[in-house]
């Protein structure tokens, strides 16, 4: 398992050379998995959208969907040695994006339970993940 995270990795870190320039007119949101874990934009207003590296949406109010790969440490599931791996989707809503602006979605978990925050410019928390389901991987 630690392979697939070390090359799951080196591909996010040389897939993000080649992101485009945000569009001025749309809201930019980059996505900030935690240390060892995936993060992949998944749907913007429930239809799918095509890359995982970042979400972009005209201003407005927009429901972001993600899709969040952790492990839940053996402290947190008893006498085992192996971490269990969690893949869960989170909706994120924010209803003021602004044309221009990025933003930073974050993920991370605690335990079994994930979490994720939208972030502005400020670093002003602008919204929340809610779980939308999870499964072992």
């Amino acid at each position: 398992m630690r392979t697939l995270l070390v090359v799951s990795t080196a591909v996010l870190l040389s897939g993000c050379a080649g992101l485009p320039a945000p569009d001025p007119n749309q809201a930019w949101i980059d996505l900030a998995p935690g240390e060892d874990d995936t993060l992949h934009a998944v749907e913007v207003d429930e239809r799918a959208w095509a890359d995982k590296r970042y979400f972009e949406v005209p201003p407005g109010s927009h429901e972001l969907t993600v899709r969040y790969l952790f492990a839940v440490t053996p402290s947190n599931i008893g006498p085992v040695e192996e971490p269990l791996w969690r893949d869960c989707q989170l909706n994120v809503k924010f209803n003021d994006f602004s044309a221009g602006q990025r933003y930073q979605l974050e993920a991370g978990s605690i335990g079994f339970r994930p979490w994720a925050k939208l972030y502005d410019e400020q670093r002003k928390v602008v919204g929340k993940g809610q779980p939308a389901g999870c499964q072992r991987t």
